[in-house]
């Protein structure tokens, strides 16, 4: 790399003793994603004035992380100076490409290809969950070079699908403002941003920590308590030895209830399991602040969930997936924290009893339903374009497998040719 590319280190922070110091924008490694830039926070650093355009970025700079978690490893974005003047981090890698002799984008498709992560990988230092590369190793990474003109072609082809893939990604994103939007309208509100932090708030993301507010009873609706209508199941599970069980678990932010792994009986180290049936609304005790919570789905019917779970059911007069869809709003979330007691946000324990206290306002059965129809149309069309973005990215990962290793190539013009006679 070094013999085709300058590798630039970055600015260390806590420099003391500064002369003639000017505060500018920096970034860390939260901020390199892989193939993009996340801008929403920009932190500022002090650095001598002479030595701004030292660690000033420049526009086709190929930025790229010395790691962190094994994903995070050599990962980067081609950098087109958003941010004027902006500097990096000593943990970020500015690769400034030779011009003529290596394009950024043919680089960065490179890099963060299987090809280029296998190379970072087989390098990196290694500690528990964590890798890093240093840069006599970025240096030493053996870059494949076809022809100048051919990167070229390769970077405008992997363009079109990166624009694909950016207009894709944003009507995903507004799809998922407007269910918020009608949740929000139909039932409570939801956190705004998806519960977005400022820095150096005590909580991530997932956890809505305020007071619960239930807002004023809609009219034909009722007030109740989740305890009126809400029941634990129990449903004990006497485990064979020999006799293979499936084990599922529920994501956090409300991801959905997952089968976890097949285990036979004598290799499940926690005794007490219960088994889980279809429709069961299920609640992660320990997880539920971060919004662990679901539905088991019909392909799940038989599994089975510690005691760690509380395994729920309704008396009929609530309709589960109404359920599943409250859980999308800031006021179910907030109870279920309040609901919570511990020293840590990790160490959380959820409180059942305490929990089904809570008031909430619930509509007639078959508005309820109405209401059930018209969010699983916005789901769907949600999924829908969820499946056409992971098709689009996994696509252009073959793409990019084929024409890094010239198992497909780019047609080049031929400049070479003499002019015909008129």
């Amino acid at each position: 790399m070094h013999t085709v590319a300058e590798i630039r280190t970055g600015l260390a922070k806590g420099k003391q003793g500064l002369i003639d110091p000017v505060e500018l924008p920096y970034l860390r490694v939260a901020n390199v994603q892989d193939g993009h830039f996340n801008l929403d926070e920009i932190k500022t650093i002090q650095v001598e004035r002479s030595a701004v355009a030292r660690y000033s970025l420049q526009p086709g700079d190929v930025l790229m992380t010395e790691g962190g978690d094994f994903d995070k490893l050599g990962r980067g974005a081609v950098w087109q100076a958003p941010i004027v003047p902006c500097l990096h981090q000593n943990h970020v890698f500015a690769v400034r490409p030779n011009p003529g002799i290596l394009d950024s984008t043919f680089l960065a498709a490179l890099s963060s290809s299987r090809y280029g992560r296998t190379y970072f990988e087989s390098c990196a230092k290694r500690s528990t969950n964590l890798a890093s590369i240093n840069s006599s190793q970025l240096k030493d990474f053996p870059a494949l070079l076809p022809p100048y003109a051919e990167q070229l072609g390769i970077a405008r082809v992997l363009n079109v699908w990166d624009d694909a893939i950016a207009t894709t990604e944003r009507l995903l994103a507004s799809i998922r403002k407007q269910k918020q939007s009608l949740i929000g309208h139909v039932l409570m509100p939801v956190p705004l941003g998806n519960g977005k932090r400022t820095a150096g708030d005590a909580f991530p993301p997932s956890v809505q920590p305020g007071i619960p507010h239930l807002p004023p009873t809609p009219e034909g609706w009722s007030k109740t308590t989740l305890g009126a209508h809400l029941k634990e199941v129990v449903r004990p599970a006497s485990l064979d030895p020999a006799m293979v069980y499936r084990l599922v678990t529920v994501r956090r932010s409300r991801g959905g209830v997952d089968e976890r792994c097949e285990l036979p009986g004598s290799e499940i180290k926690t005794p007490t399991q219960l088994y889980v049936k279809a429709g069961d609304f299920l609640i992660s005790k320990r997880q539920i602040v971060h919004g662990a919570c679901g539905i088991v789905p019909s392909d799940l019917d038989g599994a089975i969930v510690s005691n760690e779970y509380a395994v729920l059911n309704t008396h009929g007069d609530l309709d589960p997936r109404f359920l599943r869809y409250l859980s999308e709003t800031t006021y179910f979330q907030q109870t279920c924290f309040h609901s919570s007691s511990g020293v840590h946000i990790e160490k959380m324990l959820f409180r059942l009893d305490k929990w089904l206290k809570w008031p909430l306002n619930l509509p007639p059965l078959d508005e309820q339903q109405c209401i059930v129809a018209i969010l699983d149309a916005a789901s769907e069309e949600e999924t829908t374009i969820q499946q056409q973005l992971d098709l689009l990215r996994e696509e252009k990962r073959a793409l990019i497998a084929d024409l890094l290793t010239g198992k497909r190539r780019v047609r080049v013009p031929d400049t070479t040719a003499e002019p015909e006679a008129a």
